[in-house]
């Protein structure tokens, strides 16, 4: 059986947490994002966890048929890097990565330095396409 979620929404205040920040060019560009998703996707931000801010919610169901929530986008101004959480993967996305500037991938991770190495055009694209992915598909899948 999967153990429960460690990262759950919390109602901590979105700002607060990005004002605590030490990095004053990783703060600035946090806010910055922070805005522009809520901008793209309509989709209002919300704390999960200790440093994960989350836009909008989907569910995905277990093996074992039970259903849990996540975030369908995520941003988090991690230590090397910030972190913006693309839940649809990358897959088909391989052309907009190419014309992103400097970046880095995980499963559903896109690493970025500075939002001035990017094309923030191209960030809107891939993070409207996940969206619209998502909400097609109406699930985050099977875990």
């Amino acid at each position: 059986m999967p153990s429960e979620l460690k990262t759950k929404l919390n109602g901590q205040d979105t700002l607060e947490f990005l004002d605590s920040i030490e990095d004053l060019q990783k703060k600035a560009d946090s806010i910055k994002l922070l805005m522009l998703i809520e901008e793209w996707t309509k989709l209002k931000p919300e704390m999960w966890g200790k440093d994960i801010i989350g836009y909008g919610r989907l569910s995905f169901k277990y093996a074992n048929g039970k259903e849990s929530e996540w975030m369908k986008l995520g941003l988090s101004p991690r230590k090397q890097n910030i972190t913006v959480y693309i839940m649809s993967g990358f897959s088909g996305f391989e052309d907009l990565l190419s014309k992103l500037g400097p970046h880095k991938l995980g499963k559903s991770c896109l690493y970025i330095k500075n939002l001035s190495d990017i094309d923030i055009n191209i960030l809107k694209q891939i993070v409207n396409k996940s969206i619209t992915e998502l909400d097609k598909n109406g699930m985050l899948g099977n875990y």
